[in-house]
């Protein structure tokens, strides 16, 4: 087979890493082993990813793997020991000249670098370490870096990758251990939580240096997340919550991204013939945000699920509020922001924009129209000056006015 040159690899290894979701926002396109679309307005450009900065910031990446080739079988995993798919591999220098080429014509900020496991976890982990410390010190790049990291890895390895990344990650790969155990007996569920313990650990300690002392070099600054994959086996939304609540508060997690499984070639008979339905992924995102930004424990985002299953036709927040129907309507003039936070339809900023505006008069219907773009969905829950939703929050059929029509699904789904 005649070498590959760069532009041919980073084809290759651009569409490898298109399962990461570690950096990019999910549900623009289909996510499908078995074919590539093109076309113009393409959000899925050859390399290149958005994510957020640690101040909010959406930022380009350019988004690839080292290698996809892996000495690992992981059932689930597309560059699987296994697969036939065509490999290859860049070389340090690649990637370094690629981020930088990349970078000074404007195209990207930063850089999001996973890899296979090639040789041993220590070599591509010292791989991936280099290609962020030569970034840095040998051509003084500041621009983002998120590298992946090896659980199996040397710790010491481990720790030098956050000297020079901005954000590391350790996929805990599925929510339970037993599915990992089924699809990537390989891998070792308390080793790849071991090592995200001793991520955390480095970052608690450089946070509480710099504290003391200005010049203490910083350390993976915008923390580390993780990614698990749902839907390839018969995991539970329920169990999948309780597994990132648990995350969050061992690890301090600044993200848990949900990957969709996407059906593979020659894929084994224990998984999924087709994909569940990416509405289910974008379900959990919603979930994992009442937990982080709305107050909600996970066992009250459990109690919202429909036998363990978070409902696709209503959002988590609506399903919580259905099943709580004793607590609502709420006052908007007189109510507390904790719950505010708990009416469908009212996210941060608008709550914080009724706060705000109820200090100089009290709100009425129309007022709230203009303070969020689900005012059809709040009037049900809300009393306002000249508005008390009686009738309306007594029907029995309240889910299904409030439910998602189909062909909306089907955005999500696409």
């Amino acid at each position: 087979m005649p070498a590959l040159d760069v532009q041919a690899k980073l084809a290759i290894l651009a569409d490898a890493a298109k399962y990461d979701a570690s950096c990019a926002s999910s549900g623009t396109s289909k996510r499908h082993s078995q074919g590539r679309s093109k076309g113009i307005g393409s959000t899925e450009g050859m390399g290149i990813c958005h994510a957020y900065a640690p101040d909010g910031r959406c930022i380009s990446l350019l988004k690839i793997l080292l290698t996809n080739s892996c000495i690992f079988d992981c059932a689930y995993c597309i560059n699987r020991k296994s697969s036939n798919v065509r490999r290859a591999r860049f070389t340090v220098e690649e990637v370094v000249a690629l981020t930088l080429n990349f970078y000074k014509r404007n195209y990207i900020e930063g850089l999001f670098l996973s890899s296979g496991i090639i040789r041993s976890p220590d070599y591509t982990m010292e791989q991936l370490v280099r290609v962020a410390r030569d970034l840095r010190t040998v051509h003084g790049f500041r621009g983002y870096i998120h590298l992946k990291t090896i659980p199996d890895a040397a710790p010491e390895l481990i720790e030098a990758a956050g000297r020079w990344a901005d954000r590391l990650s350790i996929n805990i790969e599925m929510p339970t251990d037993a599915g990992l155990s089924a699809f990537a007996p390989e891998k070792d569920g308390a080793r790849i939580r071991g090592a995200m313990g001793s991520l955390r650990g480095h970052i608690d300690e450089a946070k509480d240096a710099t504290k003391r002392f200005r010049s203490a070099p910083r350390y993976a600054p915008a923390g580390q997340s993780t990614q698990m994959i749902v839907g390839a086996d018969a995991t539970r939304d329920s169990d999948i919550v309780a597994t990132a609540s648990g995350l969050y508060s061992r690890y301090r997690l600044r993200r848990v991204y949900y990957s969709a499984f996407s059906p593979i070639p020659d894929a084994s008979s224990s998984l999924p013939p087709v994909r569940p339905p990416l509405v289910r992924e974008h379900r959990l995102y919603q979930a994992d945000w009442l937990m982080r930004f709305y107050g909600f424990a996970a066992t009250e985002v459990q109690a919202a699920t429909d036998d363990g299953w978070l409902p696709l036709d209503v959002d988590p927040k609506t399903a919580w509020a259905l099943k709580h129907r004793e607590l609502f309507p709420l006052d908007v003039n007189a109510a507390p922001r904790e719950a505010l936070l708990r009416v469908p339809g009212l996210g941060v900023r608008a709550v914080d924009a009724i706060l705000k505006a109820r200090r100089w008069r009290r709100l009425r219907l129309e007022d709230l129209a203009r303070l969020t773009r689900s005012v059809d969905k709040v009037r049900a829950f809300l009393i306002a000056d000249g508005w008390r939703p009686t009738a309306l929050s007594d029907r029995l059929d309240l889910r299904g006015r409030l439910a998602v029509p189909a062909r909306q699904l089907d955005l999500f789904a696409a």
